[in-house]
């Protein structure tokens, strides 16, 4: 078993302007970070990033940076429930996971996003977190989508 998975979503807006709402952190944090986002994701740096439904600011390192076109994130893997679920067992583990973003423009000016993770170990825990993660990146398709193209903050006050 290969814990891994892929969401996308087709967004209304040229590819430079969908890269830029996820590269700069404060648009990043407009509609996803909800407790912010510090650093602009560029090649070989760390930046934080915040969020209501998860204790605390948590470091993610990008390891790639093609402007327009990919961003390639690790972050510390967690196991368990997501911390938003009620009676959750999540912790952190002592690995990595990889997040993949890639960027296509599309011949109608839409640009197609995907977003894929892998690298989690082969247990119920990690298949657990898994799961929320993607749900979390589903929601930041979502959220993006929605704030790029009629800028609605569809994440605000969801978790606080």
């Amino acid at each position: 078993m290969d814990l891994k998975f892929r969401v996308a979503a087709r967004i209304a807006k040229p590819v430079e302007e969908v890269f830029e709402a996820v590269a700069d952190p404060a648009k990043l944090s407009e509609y996803f970070t909800t407790g912010g986002a510090q650093g602009r994701l560029e090649t070989d740096t760390t930046v934080t990033w915040d969020f209501h439904d998860y204790p605390g600011a948590f470091p993610v390192e990008v390891v790639e940076v093609v402007e327009n076109e990919k961003i390639v994130l690790k972050w510390e893997a967690s196991e368990g429930e997501p911390h938003n679920v009620e009676g959750s067992d999540s912790k952190a583990a002592d690995y990595m996971t990889t997040v993949t973003m890639t960027f296509t423009g599309l011949d109608d000016g839409r640009t197609l996003v995907e977003i894929k993770e892998e690298g989690w170990r082969e247990n119920q825990g990690a298949l657990d977190a898994s799961y929320g993660n993607c749900q979390g990146w589903a929601q930041m398709l979502c959220a993006l989508k929605i704030w790029i193209e009629h800028g609605i903050n569809l994440r605000a006050d969801m978790y606080k």
